[in-house]
């Protein structure tokens, strides 16, 4: 059941029973035909009144289709027009009852039958009432029809609204997460820059200048300033360290790269390969933080939307740049409509290096994202 039927079901059951009551009151207190007659079309529709409240509900609630409860209401139902006339009333509380409980097409055919019971009563009572009665059969069952097909796709397109709205509320959330996490590790990797160079080249060139200086640190108080300068650089050096994501720390970047592909591969269970080429060397800390950045959400960017069967990644060391090329053979993207998927954080990234990100997307070729960085 949807959500605006649970919100509202107690009052179809309101609405539901008001107009079985009023009927089945109106049957008694009219005097145009036997007493037993009247009793017996006041007992049907107590019973369609009890067979809604310990059938019907459940089945509405949970959402199941009963055909077999409809088809029984309609039975019932034509009992007691059969018996008094008057009881025709009652399609006012079964057509929406009908589609509730079955689907559009069994609804379209029982309300039809419904509306048609007047009439045949009518051949074998009242003929003179035939033409009449059908006429307004016809018209109640193509408006009952048209308002129970316009009620359902508006309660359709109210669901489909909220999910809209949940997914967005979702996605939000994930950008601020992104934006967060980028903002984070774009500082960090700024810190890590500043203190590699400038306080560590520093303290390297007064290292340097004082052992040019007295290569023998016979001056007590040279070797005093040598040795405090290789504590501070050894100290700016682990702060670098720690400012480095944890998966740098634990080794080099193409390290690092086969690290987040092996755990993409474990968690995924799609395989994932890692070619590097050219001559691997050291890059300035915030380089290697945004090709490993890269490298990472790319992988889950995969895992999320791509339902790749494969992925890979290559780490390309140039002369004078290093490339990052992460592949997928999945079901792709427009990337010209892609304002997610973590690629405006990439892109950020990208541009604090000088680096390029370029989009390449498929349906039939998967998707392509590379980034180059000048190194």
């Amino acid at each position: 059941m949807t959500e605006a039927h649970m919100r509202y079901s107690q009052w179809w059951d309101v609405y539901f029973g008001v107009v079985a009551l009023a009927v089945a009151g109106a049957v008694l207190i009219g005097d145009h035909h036997a007493l037993w007659r009247r009793l017996v079309a006041a007992g049907v529709i107590g019973v369609m009144i009890i067979v809604h409240l310990t059938v019907d509900r459940r089945q509405i609630r949970v959402n199941r289709e009963n055909p077999t409860t409809a088809i029984v209401h309609v039975v019932l139902f034509a009992i007691a027009v059969t018996l008094i006339p008057f009881a025709t009333w009652l399609l006012f509380a079964m057509i929406p009852l009908i589609f509730q409980l079955v689907g559009m097409r069994v609804a379209i055919v029982l309300v039809i039958v419904v509306n048609l019971v007047t009439p045949a009563v009518d051949l074998f009572t009242a003929p003179e009432m035939l033409r009449s009665d059908l006429i307004i059969a016809l018209i109640s069952a193509a408006t009952g029809i048209w308002l129970g097909f316009w009620i359902i796709r508006v309660i359709e397109q109210n669901v489909e609204r909220g999910q809209l709205i949940a997914e967005l509320e979702a996605s939000r959330a994930e950008v601020a997460r992104l934006s967060h996490e980028a903002g984070v590790s774009a500082e960090r990797a700024r810190l890590a820059g500043e203190i590699h160079d400038t306080l560590a080249q520093g303290f390297t060139s007064i290292i340097t200048l004082l052992q040019a200086a007295d290569p023998a640190l016979r001056d007590e108080r040279l070797a005093l300033a040598v040795r405090t300068a290789k504590e501070n650089l050894a100290e700016s050096r682990a702060l670098v360290a720690a400012l480095a994501p944890a998966a740098l720390a634990e080794g080099s970047l193409p390290d690092s790269v086969r690290r987040q592909a092996a755990r993409f591969s474990a968690e995924t269970g799609t395989p994932a390969t890692v070619r590097v080429t050219g001559d691997e060397r050291e890059l300035p800390t915030k380089v290697e933080v945004v090709l490993l950045r890269a490298a990472q959400e790319a992988l889950t960017n995969v895992r999320r939307h791509a339902g790749a069967h494969e992925a890979a990644v290559l780490l390309a060391y140039g002369p004078a740049s290093v490339r990052l090329v992460v592949r997928d053979d999945g079901h792709g993207f427009d990337p010209a409509a892609a304002d997610g998927f973590g690629l405006n954080g990439m892109r950020a990234r990208a541009d604090q290096v000088a680096g390029s990100l370029t989009v390449l997307s498929d349906p039939e070729m998967g998707t392509t994202i590379e980034l180059e960085v000048p190194a």
